[in-house]
Formats: C-alpha cells, structure tokens, sequence
C-alpha cells in the first residue's frame, strides 16, 4: 500500500491541472448538451475527466476508478484503493459562467476517503484535506461553525425546507442561500461561512465523497437525513440525501427533519 501523504501530494498537483483547464473553458463559453433528463454535460467535463483519469491512473494504474463522466466498470469494487472524481460538479452554473462550480476528487479506501481536493478555479479556492490531519482553505485550517440551532443559522438548501413545519419546529430568523455545487456547498459549510449544508436529493460518491472528508476534518458530521453515514465503492454509487453541519447543528437537523412530513414521491 503507498504512502497516504505521496496519494494526497499526487491528487493536489492534478485537481489544480484540472480546475485550470476548466477555467480555460469558463469564459468563453463551452460546448454542452444534455445526456439525461435535466442533466446537463459539457465538453469540458470530458475534457476535465481525462486529464484526471490519465494523470491520477499513471501515477497509480492499480487503483480502481469511478467518475460521473466515465462509463463504471465492476473492476472498480475488486479494488481496496480507487480514485472518486467528478470533473466538474456544478455543471449547470459553469455553462451559465457563474462561479459556483468545482473540481473534485477523492481516495477512497476501503470504502471512505482518505485524501481529498475540491477546487473552485474562478475564486481561486481550493479546499483540501487528509485523514487525520485537518482540512484547509488555501493552506489555511478551516473549522466548522459552532451554531447550535437554526436561529441565525446560515443555511445553504431549498427554501422549502421549512414549508410544511409546525410552528414550534420553525425558525423565526433564518438565511437560506444556494449554490450549484453539492460539494461546494459542503466545503462552505466545512469553513464556516455557513453553518449547514442539507440537501433532501439524490447523490453520488463522485459528488460527496471529497467534500464529506474536507467537513469531517473540519470538525463537522455528514449522514443522510436518517442519521446513517456514507459508505462508497459500492455496486451502486448513489445516496438518498446529504446534511452536513457541526456536531449540534447537525443533530438538530436530524431531530428536526423527523417533525415534517414526507411530500410525495420524496425519497430521503
């Protein structure tokens, strides 16, 4: 098995080569189409996800791979180490050239990221982070805030989190942001420049698994909306939702999240 500093040296180096390729592509606009309903893909997210799939497999041909913008093979799983990336996260806010977009990628091992980047090239923040050895923004320690509730809180999720809550459950001073990136919104969250990421939608590992272990080191909890944390690497990749936030925050979440009721159809 490597060395985990020498992985994590190796995905910094190639996160950076990524996000300025996808900033070679940001403002002059870029080629894009859809390849599922409501899911936008660029030609720089193919771009992006070969530099990475070449510079990071090179350096490390036995690792496995998994890439929203690549074609999954099974082999991924016989795999103890495998790189977890999604070239740009946020697509629909780079083809908008808004800069609410990232570079992410992750080590996963034995299930759960060890070494992580995750990059926004246009504010020129990158946020990184290694198991046991803290999170940073720009080289900087980051922590996650100490909010306990949600009065005050900074909230980065939709603005009808609060719709159907009782008043006893609702707060009455609460600011709501939202921003294209789910691993972005994490990294925010893992600074503390907001106090909670909650997002009641579908993930994948390619979209977490980087930011989850930037929050983590940051001091903060990740689960889904039922309390039970990631695990990656499996036959399927996808999780039903994401709350992320410092230890009291994020259980008053959890509490809270057991006062609404369901709409129909939801799945978290």
């Amino acid at each position: 098995m490597r060395e985990l500093p020498a992985d994590h040296a190796l995905l910094l180096e190639t996160v950076r080569e990524g996000g300025a390729l996808a900033l070679s592509y940001f403002h002059d606009g870029v080629k894009h189409w859809d390849k599922g309903h409501d899911d936008p893909v660029s030609e720089a997210d193919h771009a992006v996800d070969d530099l990475l799939k070449k510079r990071l497999l090179d350096e490390r041909p036995e690792y496995g791979w998994l890439s929203e913008e690549t074609e999954d093979d099974a082999k991924r799983m016989d795999c103890r180490d495998i790189w977890v990336v999604d070239p740009i996260d946020g697509t629909r806010a780079f083809i908008q050239q808004r800069a609410e977009f990232t570079v992410c990628a992750a080590l996963v091992r034995d299930g759960r990221p060890v070494a992580a980047a995750v990059y926004n090239p246009a504010k020129e923040e990158f946020y990184d982070a290694i198991l046991g050895g803290g999170a940073r923004l720009n080289g900087d320690k980051i922590q996650v805030s100490n909010a306990p509730n949600f009065e005050g809180a900074r909230l980065l999720t939709g603005r009808n989190l609060f719709k159907n809550a009782a008043p006893p459950h609702a707060p009455k001073k609460v600011t709501i942001h939202m921003v294209n990136s789910i691993a972005y919104r994490m990294c925010l969250a893992a600074e503390g420049r907001y106090d909670a990421c909650i997002s009641l939608s579908g993930k994948s590992d390619w979209d977490i698994a980087a930011a989850e272990l930037i929050l983590a080191e940051a001091g903060g909890c990740n689960t889904n909306a039922h309390g039970e944390g990631f695990a990656y690497n499996l036959p399927d990749p996808r999780h039903r939702s994401v709350i992320s936030a410092g230890p009291a925050l994020h259980a008053h979440i959890l509490d809270f999240l057991k006062t609404i009721e369901r709409p129909p159809g939801a799945t978290w």
